[in-house]
């Protein structure tokens, strides 16, 4: 198989895990009211940081994945979330009112980990 033929058979599995991913997602608002229940007003800016977390959350799992190392990598795997969101994250959460330090915004991103972990469990 040529080169591109490798990139273009990887797109479409990415394409697929990605789709997967995004069907088990919990709904943006409801993850919001869950982290941060005291900011109605400033939900929207919450929102749009909370969906932002997930979509880098569920694209670099999907790398990691694709390459085949998707278990034991949780500290690179962070450090890649906040290279993607952090800067925005924090920006996005100072509009809702939140003075968010790096701590505060990996804190925010493990649980949204974690919350994805439990969607993706099977019911028993």
């Amino acid at each position: 198989m040529s080169f591109i033929g490798t990139l273009e058979t990887i797109g479409k599995d990415f394409a697929k895990g990605f789709s997967w991913a995004m069907k088990y997602a919990l709904p943006v608002e409801k993850l919001t009211a869950l982290l941060f229940p005291a900011i109605a007003p400033e939900m929207t800016a919450a929102a749009s940081a909370t969906t932002l977390i997930q979509n880098a959350v569920i694209m670099v799992e999907q790398k990691y994945a694709a390459a085949g190392i998707a278990n034991g990598t949780g500290t690179q795997k962070l450090a890649e979330v906040m290279l993607l969101a952090g800067d925005a994250v924090t920006s996005l959460l100072e509009k809702a009112g939140i003075t968010a330090d790096a701590g505060y915004v990996q804190s925010v991103i493990s649980a949204v980990v974690g919350i994805l972990n439990v969607q993706a469990q099977p019911a028993s």
